[in-house]
């Protein structure tokens, strides 16, 4: 996955206005047709649709939306599949999901004629039709991307670059106060040993080649996160539990994602958040149409909407993660600018680790593994 390391801090942070982005902060223009009519039925992630993007699409189009939140892609998937896709429009993928999405055959491919494409920075665009095309149509368009690395409390320990590492998470001083999604925390471990050369692994990607790789090299992770169980104080599955741990529940230090983590930041608690030298784990999520939506012209009104440089923008500030629009970088705040600066210094973003397209055999063992983890 080229993307999240395309969407550099250049990128970020310099004028990259492209042709159409300037005219698409404009104010909306909207169809008399759904100007007082139709609704919007979106599977969406609790966290990335901060306000206030749905009163504004709402104010401005009169759009009714209805929505169904999750906090993890197995939830989702779980939703989909005991519906069939019935009820909603728009669910919101990951792109590293993208073998596993296509085996349930529940999606529908977008009319990219309906779409304005030209507003998405073309590195996110081509996240998602390098892998999410098939069929000869495409199934998935970028909305927000982030990666899960290092949080902490500021007040409670101090951290640098230099030294930060996934390996920091067990050392003594943390023992009973660090939180983590147990799949991540694997991954993290695997990380760490290759790069330690304890446990070579082409940073884990040897891991997606097969079950018998797979299984050779998280056999090993496994028995090393079992040692260093005693370390864990949570494991998280949302935003909201990741806050309240490092707030409320005793934890000092974790692997999470961004958002919750520079959320905090941003209303000015003792919190940050950094990646380690060997890389933070970048993810792009995505909106994917069912095969069950019924309200087709509601759908492409609300992708243009929030595909357009200011709404990319908004939902970037308000959920701590990344925009993936022309322009929408220049928008950002400040605080949301700085807050990127610090959680990314140096070589930082050269050393990101994109996930690779999940095969559904990979997702079972994954989550075999995890289970074993927190079993144990």
């Amino acid at each position: 996955m080229r993307a999240a390391k395309a969407f550099t801090r250049r990128t970020l942070l310099k004028a990259s206005v492209a042709a159409g982005a300037i005219a698409a902060t404009g104010p909306w223009i909207v169809r008399d047709a759904l100007s007082s009519s139709g609704q919007l039925n979106l599977l969406n992630w609790s966290d990335e649709l901060p306000d206030p993007v749905i009163p504004d699409f709402v104010a401005k189009t009169g759009i009714k939306v209805n929505t169904t939140p999750f906090s993890q892609n197995e939830e989702q998937i779980n939703k989909l599949q005991a519906t069939g896709g019935e009820g909603f429009d728009l669910c919101a993928p990951t792109r590293d999901r993208a073998p596993q999405f296509q085996e349930l055959e529940l999606l529908a491919p977008f009319d990219t004629n309906k779409l304005k494409l030209d507003q998405l920075l073309p590195a996110m665009l081509q996240a998602s039709t390098s892998v999410w095309t098939w069929d000869g149509g495409l199934y998935h368009l970028p909305h927000t991307w982030g990666s899960e690395a290092i949080s902490w409390r500021t007040d409670l320990t101090k951290l640098d670059y230099k030294t930060l590492s996934y390996g920091s998470l067990w050392e003594e001083q943390y023992k009973g106060k660090v939180q983590g999604r147990p799949h991540s925390l694997l991954l993290g471990i695997g990380l760490w040993l290759d790069a330690t050369g304890k446990l070579p692994s082409n940073r884990m990607l040897d891991a997606f080649k097969d079950e018998e790789s797979m299984t050779r090299i998280y056999d090993q992770i496994l028995k090393v996160a079992i040692e260093k169980k005693p370390w864990i104080k949570q494991f998280w599955d949302s935003a909201d539990n990741t806050k309240s741990g490092l707030m409320e529940n005793g934890v000092v230090i974790g692997m999470t994602w961004d958002g919750p983590a520079l959320s905090l930041k941003k209303d000015g608690k003792p919190v940050s958040y950094m990646a380690p030298q060997e890389g933070a784990i970048a993810w792009l999520d995505g909106w994917a149409m069912t095969k069950e939506a019924k309200n087709i012209d509601q759908i492409y009104e609300w992708l243009n909407y929030v595909h357009s440089p200011a709404v990319s923008a908004k939902i970037a500030d308000g959920s701590g993660y990344n925009p993936v629009s022309k322009g929408a970088g220049d928008l950002l705040s400040d605080v949301a600018k700085k807050n990127f600066l610090e959680a990314f210094p140096s070589d930082a973003v050269d050393k990101l680790w994109n996930r690779p397209p999940e095969p559904s055999w990979f997702a079972e063992l994954r989550t075999q593994y995890a289970e074993k983890y927190k079993a144990a």
